[in-house]
């Protein structure tokens, strides 16, 4: 069976899954306003929907990591390409809010699922350079999210509707599941290390996990929730926030396909230290320019969140190994968590702001559904172009308090004695 397994071939069809994961995070924020005009939602129900994906996440990530050892990669990864070809499907033939919903929670668990089993793939194949093949693997994630952001860009500059659009997703998925099939899994690296379940529960008990679990939520929330929301957020700021979003994820692309000498160089946490810092830069500027300075705000924010997700997950691979895959998933379901959390809270505190910005006693939903041209509808651009930027000041808090535990994080790590570790 040794002999049967193909590292190369399975880091392909792994890419491959997290391209699709990708793609649903990139098509639905460019497609998240059209469904809002078509089944006339709120930005509180925009904010259910889009959450959704990230708390199907999480609940697939964790169960994921605790039953991946017992049933295997391979079984995950098939769960994952039903649940992505049947949240694609339901949100084609969506009906409104319900639909949606359910769709949206598919496609989250499918993601979720992915990630469950693909970072301890990865871990497992690559034993020796984990956080480089890592960032070689997640690259696919920003990179799906500019492939999906432009097809939104292109085929809406074409007329062709949601439905169209979120249709591009069934080949990728299709030829993602036909190649897993086909391929034979190794056992996780925990597993083939014969670390006991009670080694791995114990080790999920220390400070330094807990700490790293903590500071994932602030990461994620980071990097997902801006992502996620910059069409909404930027549409009246800017005449092409989808291709913000298509830059910021191209920076992280490439980023990440060149973060093997920037991880050996710098260590992890001093990657994650720089990371916060252009992360709070950008995303106080994408608050406050304008016009195609915009663009450079996001150039800085996306080289910012660049090495978040997968520094984390290595972080823990690397410096917890015995933690295995469930510490791994934990630490990933607890970060998308995180952002459904307050991708939900933001989503209302989004509407009130909305309302502040509109005459007094003025009903939002009246203004939001105003036709083009008229006084109502130029009221409520006008209300978005102030209450965008206002969500994004509030979310700069947390890139600044990530400088100050990452700067804590990166001389402890610094001063640690770890001779058996060795960072890839």
């Amino acid at each position: 069976m040794a002999k049967a397994i193909q590292p190369s071939k399975l880091f392909v069809a792994s890419c491959m899954a997290l391209l699709v994961t990708s793609l649903s995070f990139g098509i639905r924020a460019g497609i998240l306003g059209d469904l809002g005009k078509q089944f006339d939602l709120s930005a509180s129900q925009l904010g259910i929907i889009a959450s959704t994906a990230f708390w199907g996440f999480p609940l697939a990530v964790v169960i994921g990591g605790f039953v991946v050892d017992i049933i295997g990669m391979k079984r995950l990864l098939l769960a994952a390409f039903v649940l992505h070809l049947a949240g694609i499907l339901l949100t084609i033939f969506a009906t409104g809010f319900s639909t949606l919903f359910v769709s949206t929670l598919f496609i989250g668990m499918a993601n979720g699922t992915v990630e469950a089993a693909c970072n301890p793939l990865v871990a497992t194949i690559y034993p020796n350079n984990k956080t480089t093949k890592l960032n070689h693997f997640h690259l696919w994630f920003p990179g799906g999210i500019v492939i999906g952001a432009l097809v939104v860009f292109f085929l809406s500059g074409m007329g062709l509707n949601y439905k169209v659009q979120m249709a591009t997703m069934i080949i990728p998925t299709l030829l993602y599941g036909y190649l897993f099939l086909k391929l034979d899994f190794p056992v996780t690296e925990r597993v083939a290390s014969g670390i006991s379940n009670a080694q791995m529960y114990r080790s999920l008990g220390t400070p330094l996990f807990i700490v790293i679990f903590v500071l994932m939520f602030g990461t994620a929330i980071t990097e997902l929730f801006t992502g996620q929301w910059i069409e909404v957020l930027l549409k009246n700021v800017t005449e092409n926030a989808i291709l913000i979003l298509a830059m910021t994820a191209g920076v992280q692309t490439l980023g990440r396909a060149f973060a093997g000498p920037i991880v050996h160089r710098m260590s992890p946490t001093g990657v994650l230290l720089i990371s916060a810092v252009l992360s709070a830069i950008g995303l106080y500027m994408l608050a406050h320019v304008s016009g195609n300075m915009v663009f450079l705000a996001a150039f800085i924010f996306g080289m910012g969140v660049t090495y978040f997700w997968p520094c984390m997950i290595g972080f823990v691979s690397e410096n917890i190994p015995e933690s295995g895959a469930l510490g791994m998933n934990l630490v990933g379901g607890a970060g998308m968590f995180a952002v459904s959390i307050y991708t939900i809270f933001m989503g209302g505190f989004y509407d009130s702001k909305l309302s502040n910005a509109l005459p007094a006693g003025a009903s939002l939903d009246a203004y939001r559904t105003a036709a083009p041209g008229t006084a109502e509808a130029d009221a409520f651009a006008k209300a978005q172009a102030v209450a965008g930027p206002e969500i994004l000041n509030a979310t700069l808090v947390i890139p600044v308090v990530l400088i100050f535990a990452f700067t804590g994080l990166y001389f402890y790590m610094r001063n640690r004695k770890k001779p058996d570790i060795a960072i890839a």
